[in-house]
């Protein structure tokens, strides 16, 4: 005998249409010559009795057609007629979708059926999607965040010293160089910018391999930093397995992982210190959640990546605190696309809830 369908299934509207529309936008402080702008794929899903909800994908470069005609063509349809609850989509989306990849394009897409959801759940609930998950954190620490490898010395010298002024106590920059002595040259005068008591991150963007990321823990490590992130292709499990036993600066990685599947690899491993789930990567709030429990299971740390407007917003609602990541001038808000106020407030160098219902996102029209 099948098991009755849990009562907030039973009782919930169902799903009747989905529509989109990509909005690109040019970033006022560009992360590269390969990523001038990034890419918001907006979605509105509507229900059998009259309800919507408003969420979004994300991919600062590669696939928002790719993300968008997915959600179009093969997410819209099959979610027709499914009951508006976040779990329970997700579930059967992910199974559908499995032959197209587990993960990558696939949970990005499946993110804007999964925040339009909780959104729609939030607002009949009167709240906010924080509200409705339940808020453990007044505010989360926010840290300063630069892509910004393609910086000169004194740039990069400059924009350590506007986070500084901007009160922030911990800050990360990009490493990987051609010439170690470059990088070596530039976290020493960002750390000289920023004393001996704020906090100091580097990353490499998967940049080095093993006997090349030992070389430079060799130099950089006198720096005091507070972890190393993403120094090896992200699916290389058994480099960073060896690398976590040796390295004397904390391991953090997890941008470019998709699935709990692999955030539970990694772990089970002792492969990293830190996880960064990218909210929007991993499919979701649904997925998030998920994640967050299992590092919560094994002592590992969360460090939500990017979108500081929704990873705000979640990090609230973690049962430990949890540093928020800002890209100088790359938050929603900054790059002039929301249609109203910021779901979030940022003031010294923290994040706090702002009183919106839902998630709090509309986007401008004729983007």
């Amino acid at each position: 005998m099948t098991a009755p369908a849990p009562e907030s299934v039973r009782t919930a509207p169902r799903i009747t249409g989905l529509t989109t529309r990509l909005i690109t936008v040019p970033l006022r402080r560009h992360w590269g010559a390969e990523a001038p702008e990034n890419h918001v794929i907006v979605t509105r899903l509507q229900t059998d009795d009259g309800g919507a909800g408003h969420g979004f994908s994300w991919t600062p470069t590669i696939g928002p057609q790719a993300v968008k005609a997915l959600l179009d063509h093969d997410i819209a349809p099959f979610i027709a007629g499914l009951p508006a609850a976040p779990e329970a989509v997700w579930d059967v989306l992910w199974k559908r979708l499995h032959e197209a990849g587990g993960g990558g394009l696939t949970t990005i897409a499946m993110a804007g059926v999964d925040l339009a959801l909780w959104d729609l759940q939030a607002r009949r609930a009167g709240t906010s999607v924080t509200g409705l998950i339940g808020q453990r954190q007044e505010s989360a620490e926010v840290y300063g965040s630069g892509v910004n490898l393609h910086y000169t010395l004194d740039e990069l010298v400059e924009q350590a010293r506007r986070w500084v002024s901007a009160g922030h106590q911990a800050v990360k920059i990009k490493v990987g160089k051609p010439d170690l002595r470059e990088d070596a040259e530039r976290v020493a005068a960002v750390r000289s910018v920023l004393g001996p008591d704020r906090r100091l991150m580097i990353d490499a963007n998967q940049r080095w391999d093993l006997p090349t990321t030992f070389r430079a823990l060799e130099v950089l490590s006198e720096y005091g930093l507070d972890w190393l992130e993403e120094p090896l292709r992200a699916d290389d499990l058994w480099a960073y397995r060896r690398l976590r036993k040796h390295s004397p600066v904390p391991i953090a990685l997890g941008e470019n992982l998709h699935t709990i599947y692999r955030f539970r690899d990694f772990i089970e491993a002792e492969a990293v210190d830190i996880i960064q789930p990218n909210i929007i990567r991993v499919g979701g709030i649904t997925p998030f959640r998920r994640i967050v429990e299992l590092a919560r299971t094994h002592s590992i740390k969360v460090m939500p990546h990017l979108l500081p407007e929704l990873s705000g917003q979640l990090a609230l609602t973690l049962a430990e605190p949890t540093l928020v990541e800002d890209v100088e001038e790359a938050s929603f808000e900054q790059l002039g696309i929301l249609d109203g106020p910021s779901p979030v407030r940022f003031t010294d160098s923290r994040v706090a809830l702002a009183d919106q219902p839902g998630l709090g996102f509309r986007f401008r029209d004729g983007l």
